[in-house]
């Protein structure tokens, strides 16, 4: 099951709720059941979390991420982790393509200034790209969290239907295997047939010696 599959990569609840700001924060509301629970409407739902909140380009991810989590009842470890698709490593590629994309849109792709990886960069150049950049994170976040919803209900649903196929093939093969007439068992079946060669005709049990005296020839003649 989809289930299985994803709960193996998912962080342990007592994990999430132990955590120091989300507990700082939210409080009493992680300990709420449906935010724990994983079937296709609540994984489909933290799916489009976990990706809207990873393109924001904010810190503070997680909290964002287990917020709108709290708000839709949606399965609350899987928007969490998701967040951290935008790591150390993937930042600096995945924001600046949606600078790009931003800058693209607003026309100011000709404007962008020559792109550094370092905080002092963003700090200098943060007046000029916030704009493109918050929109291209925007664009990019709704149309990832849009195509992971849709891509998990669709599977979660394929693997439903493949499922019940198969049991459904498998209980016509059952359905299918030759059966005795009348329901017995071949076992009594043949019991009856060697009771019923065994029993006389008329049904008077046979005396014993009977069949040795009619066979055995007179001799007093």
């Amino acid at each position: 099951m989809p289930r299985k599959f994803i709960k193996r990569y998912l962080p342990e609840p007592h994990h999430v709720r132990r955590h120091r700001t989300l507990r700082r924060v939210f409080g009493d509301l992680l300990h709420e059941p449906n935010l724990w629970h994983l079937n296709r409407r609540s994984a489909a739902g933290a799916m489009a979390v976990g990706l809207f909140c990873a393109f924001v380009p904010l810190p503070g991810q997680m909290v964002l991420a287990a917020a709108l989590a709290i708000f839709c009842r949606v399965n609350l470890p899987m928007s969490v982790a998701l967040v951290w698709i935008t790591n150390p490593l993937t930042i600096p590629p995945i924001f600046y393509t949606t600078y790009r994309i931003g800058a693209w849109i607003l026309g100011q792709d000709d404007q962008a200034p020559a792109f550094e990886a370092s905080l002092q960069w963003l700090k200098d150049e943060f007046d000029h790209i916030w704009a493109p950049l918050f929109l291209g994170s925007a664009l990019v976040g709704v149309a990832a969290a849009v195509l992971g919803y849709v891509l998990i209900r669709g599977i979660w649903r394929w693997h439903v239907l493949r499922e019940w196929e198969r049991r459904r093939l498998k209980h016509r093969r059952h359905a299918r295997r030759p059966r005795s007439r009348g329901g017995g068992s071949a076992v009594a079946r043949d019991s009856t047939v060697i009771g019923a060669a065994t029993r006389p005709i008329g049904g008077r049990p046979a005396q014993p010696g009977s069949a040795r005296r009619h066979n055995t020839p007179s001799t007093s003649s």
